[in-house]
């Protein structure tokens, strides 16, 4: 089959060129804009306690104001406020609340913090439906811009933070993320293949391609976005960037390095094409099949972040794919030999290299090999003993510079941290009938009485009188590990408990909604992980017509997850100062690692029988597939990993955890994962390790 397509392809170049220009253009002219989400509660199913709470207050308290933005007001001294700059504080809120900033519903000044070194208004903000709306983020500037005039000629020194002004800060840094990643991508890609190939053709090929399929890619995920109603996370498009150039060059490099060998062969350029395509074909479509449907896999998540996230690059994996097996191949075949200028390396084999030694090391002692390796990954994945997830995406991937960051740290002066997002507690009745004033008033008491509860604000009911509702302040950072165990363990369990007869008791909030999510990963992780690795292991018992080889290619891939996540927790945690790993990090670990990683094991495996086939003992086809499979897997993984690591130059903690993580994964799945344990085992395993078929035999011994 993949001869026959080599074959269509290098006969009609042109036809295949045209007909992906054709595509792209039709796609990307009728495609919607890709637009994404950072609002937690948004990926959250209907059935979490958070959503529900959030139902109640849509339907019973429409008119409760939305706390959007914070304004915390400070002296410039750092002494206590004086009535003066309370009388201060009055006026600049009015003034902003008069000044008719759209989305701004009100700012109301509130009373200062009990050691009089913080005062703080509340601006209230409609809640918004639509995740693209940034209309909100447009009012913090415009609140920051004139809250700076305002306090001009008084002691007072103001700031915004809140949900919102979050928000801005978060979209600003994202900017110039998504700019440093693509610039970086590109960069390290050309440069990379510059070395590797010392070509500019081949050093430029990726980018102008990928380049054309990009675009492409992005329209088709809008588009299923669109038709399924499915929310992308905000961090997808670096994501998308740095999947298709890393894949996108890596599935260029199988091929390019499979046709330069049998260019060395002594076959001509389009012979030469045919055959690369005819023998790399099947182990890229199987790679590239794996990593889809590890993509595919979280469609089974109930977060709605990684439901939508993964569809989302399989789709990019899948149009990558469809470009390495026909628009890559159309392009070099027109080249021909001219794609290696002005380097001449391609007409001749090297001799004694680094790769040949390891191969032949390898195959002479595979029982060292394997157990070195093995110990290696192992022992670093002891570091994920010590994994904590961390929920506050925003404020912890944030510069502290930011102004939402600062005038945070300025609340804490005075107020308990959770002040910026007040938890939502509502006490609703269950038979329609009005809460009577003592069920109220004690269950307020009730809930004054929780431990890491700072304040509890005085009942507010609904206009039938059949709910009231209950703002509480917890005394941590409303991400903090401190809040989610307070309203987890302490506040829901005694909210719940302590409700009249008669009624029920719903916790909501941002913290409720962290909560909440960490339940929906807890479940995903035993559900997603499981159908992934199955998935994988059935691609790979298709490929290799084994129900051996995959048991031992799925140990290399968890090994080296669990090296990963142990190498990221040491770095992040132990050795930095972050609170914990981005909670979402596990999960995207485990697909990239496990799907990309496999990439390097098929492409290796497949090498190993191929050359078994060719009538050589284990250990020498070890050696001899270590050599020619080792630079193209060193070269792809170099690579890889290197775009990931763009991600690093976000300035970002969130982006910065990704793009270690994925990248020393990466590190680890190609050369010591592909590159060692896989040949090893299987040198050790021998004949066996293809059982019950005879992958290892010449089709024409069979």
């Amino acid at each position: 089959m993949f001869a026959a397509l080599g074959r269509f392809v290098v006969r009609r170049p042109w036809w295949v060129i045209l007909g992906w220009v054709v595509v792209a253009a039709a796609v990307i002219s009728l495609a919607p804009k890709l637009t994404s989400s950072s609002d937690e509660a948004s990926f959250l199913p209907d059935n979490y306690e958070s959503i529900k709470a959030s139902d109640i207050q849509e339907a019973k308290f429409p008119a409760q104001q939305n706390v959007g933005a914070v304004i915390v007001f400070q002296r410039s001294d750092g002494e206590r406020l004086t009535l003066a700059d309370q009388a201060d504080v009055a006026r600049v809120s009015k003034d902003l609340a008069g000044k008719d900033i759209a989305q701004v519903e009100a700012v109301v000044p509130g009373k200062p913090s009990p050691n009089g070194l913080v005062q703080t208004s509340m601006v209230a903000m409609p809640k918004l439906t639509d995740p693209s709306d940034t209309s909100q983020q447009d009012a913090v500037k415009t609140l920051r811009s004139d809250l700076q005039q305002d306090v001009k000629g008084t002691d007072l020194k103001a700031g915004v933070t809140g949900s919102a002004a979050t928000a801005l800060d978060e979209a600003d840094a994202s900017e110039r993320a998504g700019l440093l990643v693509g610039v970086g991508t590109i960069v390290i890609i050309i440069v990379l293949l510059l070395v590797i190939f010392r070509s500019p053709i081949i050093a430029l090929l990726p980018v102008v391609l990928i380049g054309l399929i990009s675009p492409l890619a992005t329209g088709l995920i809008a588009s299923a976005n669109k038709a399924f109603d499915m929310k992308a996370d905000s961090s997808i498009q670096e994501l998308l960037t740095v999947v298709l150039f890393g894949v996108g060059t890596d599935y260029i490099l199988f091929l390019l390095f499979r046709y330069r060998e049998a260019l060395r062969g002594g076959e001509d350029a389009k012979s030469a094409m045919v055959h690369a395509v005819e023998r790399v074909g099947e182990a890229i479509t199987s790679a590239a099949g794996a990593v889809i449907v590890a993509f595919a896999a979280l469609a089974l998540s109930t977060l709605g972040m990684l439901k939508s996230m993964g569809p989302a690059l399989a789709i990019a994996v899948f149009v990558t794919l469809c470009a390495g097996l026909t628009l890559v191949p159309a392009v070099v075949s027109l080249l021909g030999t001219k794609v290696f200028w002005p380097s001449k390396s391609w007409q001749r084999e090297p001799q004694g290299t680094g790769f040949a030694r390891l191969g032949g090391a390898i195959g002479r002692r595979p029982a060292v090999w394997a157990l070195v390796s093995g110990l290696v990954m192992a022992v670093l994945a002891l570091g994920a003993l010590g994994y904590k997830a961390n929920f506050d995406l925003a404020t912890s991937s944030l510069p502290k510079t930011k102004e939402s960051m600062v005038a945070l740290k300025d609340l804490e002066r005075g107020f308990p941290a959770g002040t910026t997002d007040p938890t939502s507690v509502y006490l609703e009745s269950t038979a329609d009938r009005p809460l009577t004033p003592a069920q109220a008033a004690e269950f307020h008491r009730s809930l004054s009485r929780v431990d890491g509860v700072g304040t509890v604000g005085a009942a507010t009911l609904s206009k039938d009188g059949t709910a009231a509702a209950y703002s509480v302040i917890l005394d941590d950072p409303p991400a903090s590990e401190g809040a989610m165990a307070t309203v987890k363990d302490d506040l829901r369990p005694a909210a719940h408990a302590d409700a009249p007869d008669g009624t029920r008791a719903q916790v909501g909030g941002i913290t409720a909604v962290y909560v909440d999510i960490n339940k929906a990963v807890d479940r995903d992780y035993s559900v997603v992980f499981p159908v992934a690795a199955i998935c994988i292991m059935v691609i790979l018992g298709l490929l290799l017509r084994s129900l051996v080889a995959p048991w031992y290619l799925m140990l290399s891939v968890a090994l080296g997850f669990g090296a990963t996540l142990g190498a990221t927790s040491f770095l992040f945690t132990r050795i930095g100062s972050q609170p914990g790993l981005m909670f979402m990090l596990p999960v995207i670990m485990y697909l990239f690692v496990v799907a990309l990683g496999t990439d390097y094991n098929i492409l290796m495996v497949s090498r190993l029988r191929e050359e078994a086939r060719e009538g050589r003992t284990p250990h020498e086809a070890a050696g001899t597939a270590v050599r020619h499979s080792g630079p193209t897997i060193a070269s792809a993984g170099v690579i890889l990993a290197g775009t990931f690591a763009t991600l690093m130059l976000a300035g970002n903690s969130t982006l910065s955890q990704m793009g270690f993580a994925l990248s020393f994964g990466i590190v680890i799945a190609a050369f010591v994962m592909a590159m060692v344990f896989t040949p090893a085992l299987t040198a050790l395993i021998g004949h066996a390790a293809w059982w019950p078929g005879h992958g290892d035999r010449s089709p024409k011994g069979e």
